[in-house]
Protein backbone atom coordinates (compact mmCIF):
# COMPACT_ATOMS: atom_id res chain seq x y z
CA UNK A 1 0.00 0.00 0.00
CA UNK A 2 1.39 3.40 -0.91
CA UNK A 3 1.94 6.26 1.51
CA UNK A 4 -0.86 8.15 -0.25
CA UNK A 5 -3.31 5.34 0.50
CA UNK A 6 -2.26 5.44 4.16
CA UNK A 7 -3.08 9.16 4.09
CA UNK A 8 -6.53 8.27 2.78
CA UNK A 9 -7.01 6.04 5.81
CA UNK A 10 -5.96 8.91 8.07
CA UNK A 11 -8.42 11.23 6.30
CA UNK A 12 -11.20 8.69 6.81
CA UNK A 13 -10.46 8.37 10.55
CA UNK A 14 -9.88 12.08 11.20
CA UNK A 15 -13.57 13.08 11.54
CA UNK A 16 -13.90 10.62 14.42
CA UNK A 17 -11.03 12.31 16.22
CA UNK A 18 -12.92 15.59 16.04
CA UNK A 19 -16.17 14.05 17.25
CA UNK A 20 -14.26 12.38 20.06
CA UNK A 21 -13.10 15.82 21.15
CA UNK A 22 -16.67 17.10 20.96
CA UNK A 23 -18.28 14.22 22.83
CA UNK A 24 -15.87 12.95 25.41
CA UNK A 25 -14.98 16.00 27.44
CA UNK A 26 -17.84 15.42 29.82
CA UNK A 27 -21.57 15.17 29.57
CA UNK A 28 -21.76 12.36 27.01
CA UNK A 29 -22.83 9.05 28.42
CA UNK A 30 -25.22 6.16 27.86
CA UNK A 31 -28.27 8.44 28.05
CA UNK A 32 -26.88 10.85 25.44
CA UNK A 33 -25.92 7.93 23.21
CA UNK A 34 -29.63 7.34 22.53
CA UNK A 35 -29.64 10.59 20.55
CA UNK A 36 -26.03 11.67 19.89
CA UNK A 37 -26.96 14.09 17.10
CA UNK A 38 -29.15 16.07 19.48
CA UNK A 39 -26.33 16.09 22.02
CA UNK A 40 -23.86 17.39 19.42
CA UNK A 41 -26.33 20.01 18.17
CA UNK A 42 -26.61 21.45 21.69
CA UNK A 43 -22.89 21.87 22.34
CA UNK A 44 -21.20 25.26 22.35
CA UNK A 45 -17.74 26.75 22.11
CA UNK A 46 -14.79 24.58 21.13
CA UNK A 47 -16.82 21.40 21.37
CA UNK A 48 -19.40 22.72 18.89
CA UNK A 49 -16.62 23.80 16.53
CA UNK A 50 -15.06 20.32 16.83
CA UNK A 51 -18.40 18.88 15.72
CA UNK A 52 -18.45 21.28 12.77
CA UNK A 53 -14.89 20.23 11.89
CA UNK A 54 -16.13 16.63 11.92
CA UNK A 55 -18.97 17.46 9.54
CA UNK A 56 -16.68 19.33 7.17
CA UNK A 57 -14.22 16.45 7.23
CA UNK A 58 -16.96 14.03 6.22
CA UNK A 59 -17.85 16.38 3.34
CA UNK A 60 -14.32 16.72 1.94
CA UNK A 61 -13.07 13.16 2.31
CA UNK A 62 -15.02 11.67 -0.65
CA UNK A 63 -13.59 14.16 -3.19
CA UNK A 64 -10.11 13.52 -1.79
CA UNK A 65 -10.62 9.75 -2.06
CA UNK A 66 -11.86 10.05 -5.64
CA UNK A 67 -8.96 12.27 -6.68
CA UNK A 68 -6.39 10.05 -4.97
CA UNK A 69 -7.72 6.79 -6.40
CA UNK A 70 -7.92 8.34 -9.86
CA UNK A 71 -4.34 9.61 -9.63
CA UNK A 72 -3.19 6.11 -8.68
CA UNK A 73 -5.17 4.40 -11.41
CA UNK A 74 -4.07 6.78 -14.16
CA UNK A 75 -0.47 6.75 -12.99
CA UNK A 76 0.17 10.04 -14.75
CA UNK A 77 2.50 11.35 -12.03
CA UNK A 78 5.37 9.97 -10.03
CA UNK A 79 4.30 8.21 -6.86
CA UNK A 80 6.29 10.76 -4.85
CA UNK A 81 4.13 13.56 -6.23
CA UNK A 82 0.92 11.74 -5.35
CA UNK A 83 2.27 10.93 -1.88
CA UNK A 84 3.28 14.56 -1.31
CA UNK A 85 -0.15 15.87 -2.30
CA UNK A 86 -1.85 13.32 -0.06
CA UNK A 87 0.38 14.23 2.88
CA UNK A 88 -0.21 17.93 2.27
CA UNK A 89 -3.96 17.33 2.21
CA UNK A 90 -3.94 15.43 5.52
CA UNK A 91 -1.68 17.99 7.20
CA UNK A 92 -3.97 20.78 6.00
CA UNK A 93 -6.98 18.92 7.40
CA UNK A 94 -5.39 18.28 10.80
CA UNK A 95 -4.39 21.93 11.07
CA UNK A 96 -7.82 22.95 9.77
CA UNK A 97 -9.45 21.03 12.62
CA UNK A 98 -7.15 22.58 15.19
CA UNK A 99 -7.89 26.04 13.84
CA UNK A 100 -11.62 25.33 13.82
CA UNK A 101 -11.59 24.16 17.44
CA UNK A 102 -9.49 27.13 18.58
CA UNK A 103 -11.62 29.56 16.54
CA UNK A 104 -8.86 30.86 14.29
CA UNK A 105 -11.27 31.52 11.44
CA UNK A 106 -8.97 33.21 8.91
CA UNK A 107 -6.22 30.61 9.16
CA UNK A 108 -8.85 27.87 9.11
CA UNK A 109 -10.19 29.21 5.80
CA UNK A 110 -6.69 29.31 4.31
CA UNK A 111 -6.10 25.71 5.36
CA UNK A 112 -9.43 24.66 3.88
CA UNK A 113 -8.34 26.28 0.62
CA UNK A 114 -4.96 24.51 0.77
CA UNK A 115 -6.71 21.16 1.14
CA UNK A 116 -8.93 21.92 -1.84
CA UNK A 117 -5.86 22.83 -3.91
CA UNK A 118 -4.43 19.38 -3.10
CA UNK A 119 -7.63 17.72 -4.33
CA UNK A 120 -7.67 19.78 -7.52
CA UNK A 121 -3.98 19.06 -8.08
CA UNK A 122 -4.59 15.33 -7.81
CA UNK A 123 -7.28 15.63 -10.48
CA UNK A 124 -5.10 17.85 -12.68
CA UNK A 125 -2.12 15.49 -12.64
CA UNK A 126 -4.50 12.75 -13.71
CA UNK A 127 -5.74 14.68 -16.75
Amino acid sequence: MTLAYWMLLVAIVLPYVFTGFAKFQGGFGPKENHNPREFLANLDGARKRAHWAQLNSFEVTPPFAAALILAHQIGAAAQGTIDALAIAFVVSRVLYGICYITDWANLRSLLWFAGMICIVALFVISA
